[in-house]
């Protein structure tokens, strides 16, 4: 793999013209940023080759929308699982709410243990 660069001379210096890829205007949400810490702390060679590559943030919204995605399609199963109906919606909200947030946070075990802490 042969890389040409070109420069441009300040002074008696060459400075190479060097670009950044344009980064999408999306945002990253709560997992990108999870995965993102990890990376920093815990991987750092992988974190420094998808920075120095250029695909750090790519990854982090691969990652991203890949949670998201996860988290959708198990919450309707874990809440008909554990119970949480609209009928019990109605009639004992704050029970609802709690197992509503009993089923997202089993999900997000999963999340953290399959697509974050990896």
């Amino acid at each position: 793999m042969e890389i040409e660069l070109t420069y441009t001379k300040v002074g008696d210096y060459y400075i190479p013209n060097l670009a950044l890829e344009p980064q999408p205007d999306r945002s990253l949400g709560k997992y990108g940023l999870l995965r993102l810490r990890y990376l920093k702390e815990h991987r750092p060679g992988l974190f420094n080759r998808l920075t120095l590559s250029g695909k750090l943030f790519a990854h982090l919204l691969e990652t991203e929308d890949a949670a998201n995605d996860m988290l959708d399609s198990m919450m309707p199963g874990m809440a008909k699982e554990a119970g949480a109906t609209e009928d019990l919606k109605a009639h004992d909200p704050m029970r609802w709410v709690g197992l509503m947030n009993c089923c997202k946070t089993q999900v997000e075990e999963i999340i953290f243990a399959e697509l974050i802490y990896y």
